[in-house]
């Protein structure tokens, strides 16, 4: 062995973050260790890239977080496509959230203030104007924003095009389940397999929801948060889809609706604490038809192509947990939530520099992992 670093988990941030150190020659041989790579939430997301329009009171830092990261990720997209030879579907059309009752323009409204009291300023428009420019909203939409600079992109073209990336850089994959991180109680040695164990000199663990059990210094600190999708499709007879992606609120319920290429549309996300339940309720599928077709009614003639479920990796704060933690030579790159597409571009760069040993970029800091490093009990 020379200089092994073994990655746990290849959604989108395992992935990258295995292609950016095989690309810089970060360690001799880098190891992306996975029973089913590009699965689970990677692969169930709407792909939306939309600091500004999931910003909430209270959560400046994620907001700032993924703006960081909102800029970078053209620049990592090419890189991307460059290195895999596939695109990865980005789209640059922005964002209109809309809100359709009272309760949800007040607090559209609340966003608003508090977006513009950090420097950040929206459009804000009445239904009326909001139909003009995106045709498809109903005549529920009371009021929104259009928010340009969003983007969004295409998970799973994405996935293919990081898988690609890798390989051309030689990543090795390993589809194999580990139950735990390996430590002398100083440094990292290794992963345990099923049937052997794969020694290493450096781990990070990117294994989403799954993260908290591979080590004590992370259990306890990244949670299952249940959410499920439906991906329609417009016929031939339908109402084209939007050009934008739209975010709403219904009755204080979240919803969206994600473009994708053949007329397709990736609706979303209910969001339970119910831990590892993998099954899509028929109660969040009512709600998820219900809610968009408010918004968007010429749905209602799409065709149900898809339904899943997966697990965002909650953290109390909302915050990932990146870079060093724990024992020499264990870093952690998980803890996404529901902005694990948006905040790819920021955590390979942050991983990267931890890696080569140096500090955490600024944009990253707030969500070091050794913030609140203390295994529970």
């Amino acid at each position: 062995m020379s200089d092994r670093l073994v990655i746990v988990g290849a959604g989108a941030v395992g992935a990258a973050v295995a292609w950016v150190a095989a690309r810089d020659g970060l360690a001799g041989e880098v190891v992306l260790v996975d029973p089913d790579p590009g699965s689970g939430a990677s692969r169930v997301a709407g792909g939306m890239l939309a600091p500004i329009s999931e910003a909430w009171p209270g959560e400046r830092e994620v907001l700032e977080l993924g703006a960081a990261s909102l800029a970078l990720w053209p620049g990592f997209a090419e890189a991307v496509a460059a290195d895999g030879g596939l695109a990865v579907g980005l789209r640059r059309e922005g964002t209109v959230q809309v809100a359709i009752d009272a309760a949800d323009v007040a607090d559209l409204d609340r966003v608003v203030e508090h977006l513009r009291a950090w420097g950040r300023d929206v459009e804000r428009c009445g239904g009326r104007e909001l139909r003009r420019r995106e045709p498809t909203l109903g005549p529920a939409v009371r009021a929104g924003l259009l928010i340009p600079d969003d983007l969004a992109v295409d998970n799973r073209a994405l996935l293919a095009a990081l898988e690609a990336a890798g390989r051309a850089h030689g990543v090795v994959v390993s589809r194999r389940s580990v139950s735990r991180v390996l430590d002398d109680g100083v440094r990292v040695t290794g992963v345990e397999l099923e049937d052997e164990v794969l020694e290493a000199d450096r781990v990070v663990v990117a294994a989403g929801a799954w993260s908290g059990a591979l080590h004590p210094v992370l259990e306890g600190r990244v949670r299952p948060v249940k959410g499920e999708i439906l991906r329609v499709r417009a016929r031939r007879s339908s109402l084209p889809p939007p050009s934008r992606t739209v975010r709403a609120a219904v009755s204080g319920r979240p919803v969206y609706a994600v473009p994708r290429e053949g007329g397709r549309l990736v609706v979303g996300a209910t969001q339970y604490e119910a831990g590892f339940d993998p099954d899509v309720l028929v109660g969040g599928v009512r709600d998820l038809v219900g809610d968009v077709e408010r918004v968007l009614p010429g749905i209602a003639d799409y065709a149900l192509e898809e339904t899943a479920a997966s697990f965002r990796p909650g953290t109390d704060d909302n915050l990932p947990l990146l870079g060093p933690v724990g024992p020499s030579g264990l870093f952690a790159a998980t803890g996404h939530g529901r902005n694990g597409m948006l905040l790819v571009a920021v955590t390979v760069g942050a991983l990267a520099a931890a890696l080569r040993g140096d500090p955490l970029p600024d944009e990253a800091r707030a969500a070091a992992a050794d913030r609140s490093a203390v295994a529970p009990g």
